[in-house]
């Protein structure tokens, strides 16, 4: 195919030129400047978008797909009415989608030529103020990540809610950090274009990202932008000076911000440094297998749906936080306990407190939208509502003795001033938005007053004229009304038409009438709605000031909705702790975890009417019985007994009460978890891989005051495999020479129960059954000894196995236990050389002699090496061993 001339291609760019109109050439500038987000574009009383964002804006919202010309050829185009966006945005955002909103700057009816327009926001997953996007009850981070330069091994990561003004920051590991983004959900995450294979290979795909120029990853660019935001010579104030890697994160967030137009951010007042030994150890594995905040099975029940039945959205939050950084220091649990205690006991005191708390709403967020000019007048009088309880429960918590509460209320600010200022400028019932006039009281401005007498006592000056135009034209029916087209004017019948006076000016036939308009009424009109033009920006004067008020009061209402969480969150305890007959557990400095009478939280909740939750004893110290090896049938409550044994220390540790009868815990530093498993087939890893993937970490990340979970270890790989590893395992937990973790080690292997015999701390139990009459009964309590049975066959026919296959598996077991193999196995595992001494051997210091034998052998080529070569180097080897 022959080449184009230039001259050819200069006439096809003239054409373009010609064809693309005003409006089409102003959508393609600004959609430029905007690359990868959907852009809303406002035209007159509607959104459009065009091509590709037509396309995929039309599959997310089911609206309808035309295509029409629009200056660029016939193109896509999808539009909606513009006061629907509450409606519409959400559901963009939630669909992961960038979209940039883009508004008309003036007065159509003033613009000279095309209307100047601009994008005034652009709402990501992780940047919105918009109700209708955000959850409630739930935080909505943006993430950032920072990879280092000189260290794979640090990695940076900041955290903000734009719409309560956290903001977060911290560094370490990837396990650290992978953590992080599992407890905390960001809706979307940041991270470096040249990093992206990294954060793949680390953090997977699961988050919503955007990918951000590697000139912005740099503390000289980032460090400024966090001093100047806060005005500060540097960020020692916030305990993050040397983060390096933390503050490039938090420096990336500030400055996406301002590239997606969100530049009054006073609200982010500070930044809090995330402290790793300030809280328990969740790894990623413990904090899905434990259910904490979400639930692994569709229509599943985390426990946070249990604990939360807070009723101010800022408890709400909190709560879910605290769950997912349970406390290690001691006198902060107990703090949050002796409080909890109080308000339990105190069934007066914590009715009248939720009395005030129900009436706050959201007012983290309200407060942000202030600082952010977002706020419309309904939520400036939900304001003042929040901030009238304010007073009332300072009050109650000064009047009390309980040092808490008194350091509670003094931390409340009444913005009194703001508050006074609310109720005498604001109307009891304004508008939702700022420019339909009836937000202020009377009293506030005397010109807005006039105005207003102008304005309303127009009804009675068009009845005067009405009746006196009856009177004068003898035309009964006659009435004056008003519509946007026409304004003001005067209907007649056709039947009284002969009667109209000659001044009067037709301006409207109908099939029935005729509409009038006289020059008092066009007087009468022009005088009304220069009154009310007056009117809207005298009022939307007044309205702004009251924002500007309301801003100097940021940081105080931010910390009064800080105060009001905790109070909310704490009295929430103490509610479910009456409710479902919790206890206060005993924290200390042992390293023993002794539970009397212990339950499952969630389970016990979802168990049919007039049936109760079987409770359970545990006992685990660093002395005696430091492991306990659960055997029984599957389904006899194992697993249910491991998890509720974690879940009860975390309750106790983020400051709740606890479903036992007693519970005394030495304070826990880490819990490991590896109870349960599913295929990561994606990843190609099986059932088993997964599983000693979790181990491994568990092995791998130990401390003195652990508690581990090991639920059905081996079971992903073939019978001697397994026992061998489980065995293997749970020696090394016993002899491990630093520490002695805690551990329940439920399993189906019953070897394991030959443990006991020969390792002091590892003691064997079994939760009991019934076999009666070829059925059996799960009693669900634990007890003392190990199982000799699996009944696999029984829960096989519990499940509904067809009656020939259970028969048959009953018939090739009978024949299985006549060969004794069990008891050989025995005898093997009896006379097997145990390893119950002092483990040492992968801690020991290495071996100088041992690293130069590895380095001649690592350095070897066999494809290469001749018969004699390798005899020489043997030697070499073994001359290097002999003078060890």
């Amino acid at each position: 195919m022959a080449r184009p001339s230039k001259n050819t291609e200069d006439t096809k760019k003239n054409v373009k030129q010609v064809t693309e109109t005003p409006l089409a050439r102003q959508y393609n500038q600004i959609k430029a400047k905007y690359p990868g987000a959907l852009l809303l574009f406002r035209v007159g009383d509607f959104y459009e978008t065009f091509g590709e964002d037509a396309v995929r804006a039309s599959k997310i919202l089911g609206i309808v797909l035309t295509r029409r010309n629009n200056g660029n050829a016939d193109d896509h185009l999808a539009g909606f009415p513009h006061h629907s966006l509450d409606t519409y945005l959400p559901k963009l955002v939630r669909a992961g989608e960038r979209v940039a909103i883009c508004d008309q700057l003036e007065d159509p009816a003033a613009a000279k030529g095309i209307v100047k327009r601009g994008v005034t926001e652009l709402v990501t997953p992780g940047v919105s103020f918009n109700d209708n996007v955000l959850d409630t009850k739930q935080n909505n981070y943006l993430a950032s990540i920072s990879f280092a330069s000189f260290s794979s091994e640090v990695i940076g990561i900041s955290f903000l809610d734009v719409s309560t003004g956290e903001f977060l920051c911290s560094q370490g590991n990837s396990a650290y950090v992978e953590k992080l983004l599992q407890s905390f959900s960001p809706s979307e995450v940041l991270f470096c274009k040249k990093n992206r294979n990294e954060f793949t290979a680390v953090f997977g795909d699961k988050f919503n990202t955007f990918a951000l120029e590697d000139w912005i990853f740099t503390h000289d660019f980032t460090y400024p932008l966090l001093t100047n935001h806060f005005k500060t010579n540097s960020l020692k104030g916030f305990g993050i000076e040397t983060l390096t890697e933390g503050i490039v994160a938090a420096g990336v967030i500030l400055h996406y911000l301002a590239e997606t137009e969100h530049r009054e951010v006073s609200h982010i007042s500070r930044i809090n440094r995330l402290e790793e030994d300030r809280y328990v150890w969740l790894d990623k594995f413990t904090i899905r297998n434990l259910e904490l905040v979400s639930s692994q099975q569709d229509g599943g029940v985390p426990l946070i749906q249990i604990l939360d039945q807070t009723v101010t959205p800022m408890g709400a939050r909190l709560m879910r936080k605290w769950l997912v950084l349970p406390l290690k220091e001691k006198s902060q649990i107990q703090e949050r306990l002796n409080t909890v205690e109080l308000f339990a006991n105190d069934q007066e005191l914590r009715e009248v407190l939720l009395q005030h708390l129900k009436q706050i709403g959201d007012l983290e967020r309200l407060i942000s939208k202030v600082a952010v000019r977002r706020i419309n007048p309904r939520e400036m009088l939900q304001l003042k509502r929040a901030l009238s309880h304010i007073i009332p429960i300072r009050q109650i918590l000064q009047s009390n003795e309980n040092p808490t509460l008194k350091k509670y209320a003094d931390q409340l600010n009444a913005c009194e001033v703001l508050l006074d200022k609310i109720e005498n400028e604001l109307s009891e019932t304004p508008p939702i938005v700022t420019n339909q006039g009836s937000m202020i009281k009377s009293g506030v401005d005397s010109q807005l007053d006039e105005l207003h007498k102008i304005a309303y006592s127009g009804k009675d000056y068009l009845i005067q004229l009405q009746n006196r135009e009856i009177e004068r034209t003898g035309i009964s029916s006659l009435k004056i009304a008003f519509n946007k087209v026409f304004g003001y004017y005067l209907e007649v019948t056709n039947a009284h038409k002969d009667r109209v006076p000659a001044e009067w000016i037709r301006k409207q036939t109908l099939v029935n009438a005729e509409r009038y308009i006289t020059e008092e009424l066009k007087v009468y009109e022009e005088t009304i709605l220069n009154a009310e033009d007056k009117i809207f920006a005298i009022e939307y004067r007044i309205f702004n000031e009251l924002v500007n008020t309301a801003c100097e009061y940021v940081t105080q209402i931010q910390q009064n909705a800080k105060i009001i969480a905790a109070l909310d969150a704490l009295s929430n305890f103490a509610g479910i702790a009456r409710k479902y007959n919790y206890v206060r557990p005993q924290i200390n400095d042992s390293k023993a975890l002794d539970i009397k009478d212990g339950r499952h939280p969630v389970i016990e909740q979802q168990l049919p009417l007039g049936e109760s939750y079987v409770p359970n004893d545990i006992f685990l110290d660093d002395q005696s019985q430091q492991i306990i090896i659960i055997t029984g049938p599957n389904m006899a409550g194992k697993s249910a007994l491991l998890r509720q044994t974690a879940l009860i220390v975390l309750m106790a540790q983020i400051g709740c009460f606890v479903p036992a009868s007693h519970a005394e815990i030495g304070v826990v530093d880490k819990v490991f978890t590896r109870v349960g498993a599913s295929d990561n087939l994606s990843k190609g890893e099986s059932t088993f891989m997964v599983e000693m993937t979790e181990t491994a970490s568990i092995l791998n990340n130990l401390s003195d005051r652990s508690l581990v979970l090991m639920d059905e270890i081996g079971r992903g790989t073939s019978t001697y495999d397994g026992v061998s590893i489980a065995w293997s395992i749970a020696e090394y937990l016993h002899n491990h020479h630093l520490y002695r973790p805690k551990t329940l080690f439920a399993t189906h292997y019953h070897e394991l129960n030959e443990l006991a015999e020969d390792f002091p701390r590892i003691k064997n139990y079994n939760v009991s059954v019934k076999d009666i009459g070829n059925k059996i009964i799960f009693m669900r309590k634990l007890m003392k000894g190990g199982s000799e049975h699996s009944f696999g066959i029984h829960v096989a026919q519990l499940a509904g196995m067809p009656n020939v296959v259970v028969n048959r598996a009953n018939e090739i077991m009978v024949n299985l236990e006549k060969s004794h193999t069990k008891e050989q196995n025995r005898q093997s595992i009896r006379e097997m050389p145990k390893n119950n001494f002092q483990m040492n051997l992968f801690e020991a210091a290495p071996d100088p002699n041992f690293e130069k034998v590895q380095s001649l052998l690592k350095n070897l080529d066999i494809n290469t090496l001749s018969p004699i070569e390798a005899l020489l180097k043997l030697n070499e080897v073994k001359r290097v061993l002999d003078n060890h």
